[in-house]
């Protein structure tokens, strides 16, 4: 195997290595945006569809 063909191999390994890592971080980054929007949504409660407006009387 001559140095070019190394070369060559050891290259294409390193570009799907960086292609992994920029992919990775990507992901990362959406993720705590998404985490974000979460967080700052508003935590209120849905109200009930139905309890404390209807009564139920069997008898």
């Amino acid at each position: 195997m001559d140095i070019n063909s190394i070369m060559s191999s050891n290259l294409l390994q390193l570009q799907q290595t960086v292609q992994m890592s920029v992919l990775q971080n990507a992901m990362n980054m959406e993720t705590v945006a998404a985490v974000k929007l979460l967080e700052d949504m508003p935590q209120t409660a849905a109200p009930h569809p139905y309890k404390g407006s209807a009564v139920d009387i069997q008898g």
